[in-house]
């Protein structure tokens, strides 16, 4: 059996995470606690299967591999995988304009 990896969560993503449950919890506590957990939950099973992810589609047509992306859906879990670890790495609303989101923070 394979050891697990480990997970993560950079600053940014776990301010993004806060950020969607605050504004969700605003019309919907119970609502906003669903999204959360269910947003951790798909995070943690990188523990298991880091590679599970598609490489960021928007990442990808600019010549970037690193990083990969888990849906849950409206949101995308942007991670990368490195020495035996997972680390999160945002958490964007995928109706917004996430190639600019991501250049932003992830390409410097």
């Amino acid at each position: 059996m394979s050891i697990p990896f480990k997970v993560h969560w950079a600053g940014i993503a776990e301010d993004d995470l806060k950020n969607i449950i605050l504004y969700i919890a605003e019309d919907s506590p119970t609502y906003a606690r669903n999204i959360f957990e269910r947003i951790k939950e798909t995070a943690s099973s990188l523990t298991h299967f880091p590679e599970r992810g598609r490489i960021v589609p928007e990442l990808h047509d600019q010549g970037i591999f690193l990083y990969r992306e888990l849906i849950s859906a409206p949101w995308r879990i942007v991670y990368r995988v490195s020495d035996k670890k997972g680390y999160v790495l945002s958490v964007i609303d995928s109706r917004q304009n996430v190639e600019d989101i991501l250049l932003k923070r992830l390409v410097k």
